[in-house]
């Protein structure tokens, strides 16, 4: 192993990554919760076999989580008569998924361990999970989030990097929250599984020059000019339930699904990442998961702030 990638993994095992927020441990439940870790696994595994596309769902919810005031469960809060939060904003209206998910290892979390494990921590566990069982790298998850009481649909509709994003506008989304470029283009990787409503690749398909002309010819037969908005594609074309590195691959041959896909490869600066990426899965796992970590110690609430909240989808 190189001196490099064994520094990288020592880093890691040893936790030397809580300088980000030296309250989060991995062993933060070890006395209170001592079978949470497993009980987010075996729920988030199950739940997998029962439908593999909700692992992918499952790793947006936490990026869109901690894209909005870091990683506090805000995302999860429903509207009520006098709130409206994150769920109906643009980027996760009628588009995010697994929260009936999280509500299962919740309840069952709640059964073993009541008032203790945030539904943050169970975000940031159900991310890794998924990942883990799909193919893809593991990471240590830093523990000891607390929820937020409120939500900001406003920074949903702000932060989250949408479809259309040119890669300026990539970069400057993912540099908001102290992430780098080379962070950004492993963290695209993500988008290796799960699939893409057309509403969000349509753009791409009828007016983008850097697309390959047969995979924009296949995909209008699924995603017309106008209608079917709701029908699908994957976002990676061979295994959209794999974790693997054939996303970067794609790109390469210019068949990245989302316009911001394809802007990292695109004759600019992100060039040179996707090809390192392309050839080397192992140094593409690692970098996704230190930069995973990273992302999950955005702003979390610790100590008195926040609560833990009961029903993840209220305030208690």
């Amino acid at each position: 192993m190189a001196p490099y990638n064994l520094l990288l993994l020592v880093l890691i095992a040893s936790g030397a990554f809580l300088k980000a927020d030296g309250q989060l441990s991995p062993k933060y439940y070890s006395s209170t919760c001592p079978k949470a870790l497993s009980i987010v696994q075996k729920a988030v595994i199950a739940a997998i076999k029962k439908e593999a596309r909700i692992g992918a769902s499952l790793l947006r919810l936490h990026f869109h989580d901690c894209f909005v005031n870091g990683c506090d469960a805000s995302v999860l809060l429903d509207d009520t008569g006098g709130f409206v939060g994150e769920k109906t904003a643009g980027p996760n209206n009628n588009s995010l998924r697994g929260f009936d998910v999280v509500d299962n290892i919740k309840a069952k979390l709640e059964k073993a361990c009541p008032k203790v494990v945030s539904c943050a921590d169970i975000l940031a566990l159900a991310a890794r999970d998924s990942v883990v069982y799909l193919g893809g790298p593991t990471w240590k998850v830093g523990l000891g989030r607390r929820d937020s009481t409120t939500a900001n649909r406003a920074a949903a509709n702000t932060f989250i990097p949408a479809p259309t994003s040119s890669l300026s506008g990539l970069v400057k989304n993912f540099s908001v929250q102290g992430l780098s470029f080379r962070n950004m283009v492993a963290l695209s990787g993500a988008h290796t599984i799960g699939l893409a409503r057309c509403t969000t690749f349509r753009a791409r398909i009828y007016s983008d020059s850097n697309i390959d002309s047969s995979f924009a010819k296949s995909l209008r037969r699924k995603c017309p000019v106008s209608g079917n908005d709701n029908n699908h594609a994957r976002l990676d074309l061979q295994t959209s339930t794999h974790f693997d590195n054939l996303y970067y691959k794609n790109l390469l041959k210019k068949r990245g699904l989302l316009h911001s896909d394809q802007e990292l490869f695109n004759g600019k600066s992100a060039d040179f990442l996707v090809k390192k990426y392309a050839a080397d899965t192992k140094l593409f796992f690692e970098d996704f998961a230190e930069a995973m970590v990273k992302m999950s110690t955005i702003k979390p609430l610790t100590g008195s702030k926040g609560q833990v909240r009961i029903n993840c989808r209220k305030v208690n």
